[in-house]
């Protein structure tokens, strides 16, 4: 069983190889591919390419067909960041424990490195040679999907700033916002196996769960633990008058709540038809996790 450390390094090393690749085909100095780099190459979690190559990996797909896949849901993943990070939107200046993009290059190069990002999402997927084109059309159309899906639940954060909201908008805004690319990660690895409609299925169920837990504790996270272990600021959300799952139920329901959540996303696995125990893993992890 790879270790979650090394999917983390795998994607790592494969983003970098893409991203220089483009500097290299370049016949001057590219400097948004530079830009670009600052924000991909800076670190984070990893979440959505470690659990596509962990879905993947219960199907016994081979590793080098999951990386464009891998590439793709990260890519995406930091050109929303670069995005909510600016003064328009979220006005972070802190991301991964350094000054985010648009504090280093500006607002207007901020801007096109994530309209960069985004776009090589999509290239990624369409020049890997090792996928069918019949897959490749599955994949680029639930990427697109979840990428407008993430956009919408953005849109509605941004609407409900400052405004009273109940729990069932809270919960759609971060179906979308965040769940929609986490349940793209996950069902990435599936497709890559061309996986039974059944396991599809239960995966969906399982990634809505963990697409929702993994907010909510986000959410008790932002008031609970340092600038230094976030790698952003604390008490971002109240700061900017957002509403989140502690300002309407407290921070001892929300813990609950992620919790049940993730025990929910737990008892789905049993169900598929390999054995889950790597996602099980992660699952946990998830759980435990203190940023």
């Amino acid at each position: 069983m790879k270790t979650h450390e090394f999917y983390r390094e795998r994607v790592n090393s494969q983003l970098n190889l893409f991203l220089s690749s483009i500097q290299s085909t370049s016949s001057s100095k590219n400097r948004l591919n530079d830009i670009m780099k600052y924000s991909a190459l800076a670190g984070g979690k990893r979440f959505r390419p470690i659990l596509t190559y962990t879905v993947a990996s219960l199907y016994n797909v081979a590793i080098e067909k999951v990386d464009s896949c891998a590439c793709a849901i990260e890519l995406i993943h930091i050109y929303s960041l670069i995005h909510d990070d600016l003064p328009a939107m979220d006005d972070d200046d802190i991301r991964h424990n350094q000054p985010t993009s648009h504090k280093v290059f500006g607002e207007a190069q901020a801007i096109l490195s994530g309209d960069g990002l985004q776009a090589l999402a999509f290239q990624v997927i369409c020049n890997d040679s090792l996928l069918h084109d019949e897959t490749k059309v599955k994949l680029l159309s639930l990427l697109s999907e979840s990428s407008y899906k993430m956009a919408e639940g953005q849109s509605i954060d941004l609407s409900i700033v400052s405004q009273k909201v109940d729990i069932d908008l809270l919960n759609e805004m971060h179906q979308k916002k965040t769940g929609a690319l986490l349940s793209c990660a996950i069902n990435f690895g599936a497709i890559l196996n061309d996986t039974s409609d059944k396991d599809l299925s239960l995966l969906e169920v399982f990634s809505n769960k963990i697409g929702l837990a993994y907010q909510v504790q986000d959410d008790v996270l932002d008031v609970t633990t340092s600038d230094d272990i976030l790698g952003k600021r604390q008490n971002s959300d109240s700061t900017k008058n957002k509403p989140s799952y502690p300002s309407i139920i407290g921070v001892d329901e929300s813990i609950r709540i992620f919790k049940e959540l993730y025990h929910g996303a737990l008892d789905e696995l049993s169900l598929l038809s390999v054995d889950p125990e790597p996602l099980r893993k992660i699952t946990r992890e998830l759980m435990s996790r203190s940023y």
